[in-house]
C-alpha cells in the first residue's frame, strides 16, 4: 500500500464513520468502493471488515443503552445458520449480480405498506434478516442497504435503530473478516495487509467520525430522521443499479 492510498483510505475511514454515525448506513459502503478500487478484492474485504467493526462496535458502545438485545440475538441465530451455508457452499456471485440485488431491494422502501413490510421486531424477520445480511455482506462485502430495509418502517426509536443496527454489523463484519482472512494469509502471507501503523491511526479516525456522527444524531427528529435515512436508501439503490448496468 502506497502512503498516498492510506492517507486516502484514511481520510474516507473518517468521513463514512461520520455518515454511519447519523444513519448507522452508508459509509460502509463508500468505504468498501474505495478500498476495492486501491487493494485486491479479498484484502479489501478484510480491511473493510475490521474499520468497520472498530466503528460499528464504538458506534454500539456509545448507545448501548438503546440496544435492543432480543433482536440481536433473534438476528445471530440467523447470522449463525448463514455462516454454517456459506462453509457447506462454495458459491460466489459476480459482482454485477451483487449490484443488482443491492439495489432493487433497497428501491423496496418506496413500495406501500400495505404491499410488503419489512419489520425487525416482527415474528421471524430478524432471523431472516440475519440469515440474508450475514450472506450478502460476506459474499459482497456490504449489506447496509437491504440490513437498512428492516428498520425503515420499523416503530424504534431513532437511536435504537441505530444502536441495534451497529451491534448486528459487528457481528457480520466479524465473520467477514474470519472468511477472507484464510484465503488471503494462505496465498500471500500477513504480508498482504496494511501496515499496523495503518490501523493505528483508522482506529481513533473511525471513532472520532462515529463521535461527530452521533452529535448530529441527536439533534434530529425521528421524522426527520427517518425520511433522510429512506432517501439515502433510494440514492445507494440508484447507484448499485448503475453500477450493474455498468454505467458507473
Amino acid at each position: 500500500m502506497s502512503p498516498l492510498s492510506a492517507l486516502l483510505i484514511l481520510a474516507t475511514v473518517l468521513v463514512t464513520a461520520f455518515i454511519s454515525g447519523i444513519f448507522g448506513m452508508a459509509g460502509g459502503l463508500i468505504l468498501m468502493g474505495v478500498l476495492t478500487a486501491l487493494l485486491p478484492v479479498a484484502t479489501a474485504m478484510v480491511v473493510h471488515g475490521a474499520v468497520q467493526m472498530v466503528s460499528n462496535g464504538y458506534r454500539a458502545i456509545l448507545w448501548r443503552r438503546y440496544i435492543d438485545w432480543r433482536v440481536f440475538r433473534r438476528y445471530a441465530a440467523g447470522s449463525i445458520a448463514a455462516f454454517v451455508m456459506l462453509l457447506l457452499v462454495a458459491w460466489r456471485p459476480e459482482a454485477r449480480a451483487v449490484y443488482l440485488l443491492l439495489g432493487l431491494t433497497a428501491l423496496l422502501v418506496w413500495l406501500p405498506r400495505g404491499w410488503v413490510r419489512l419489520d425487525i421486531l416482527k415474528r421471524g424477520q430478524a432471523e431472516f434478516a440475519g440469515f440474508a445480511v450475514q450472506a450478502l455482506n460476506t459474499l459482497s462485502g456490504v449489506a447496509g442497504p437491504l440490513l437498512d430495509l428492516f428498520f425503515v418502517t420499523t416503530d424504534m426509536d431513532r437511536r435504537a435503530i441505530v444502536a441495534t443496527k451497529a451491534v448486528t454489523q459487528v457481528l457480520a463484519h466479524l465473520v467477514k473478516i474470519g472468511f477472507w482472512s484464510v484465503p488471503v494469509i494462505a496465498a500471500a502471507g500477513a504480508g498482504a495487509f496494511p501496515p499496523v501503523w495503518f490501523f493505528a491511526l483508522a482506529v481513533p479516525l473511525s471513532m472520532l467520525g462515529t463521535t461527530l456522527g452521533g452529535k448530529l444524531l441527536e439533534r434530529m427528529s425521528d421524522v426527520d430522521f427517518k425520511r433522510a435515512m429512506k432517501w439515502l436508501v433510494t440514492a445507494i439503490g440508484a447507484a448499485m443499479l448503475l453500477k450493474a448496468a455498468g454505467w458507473l
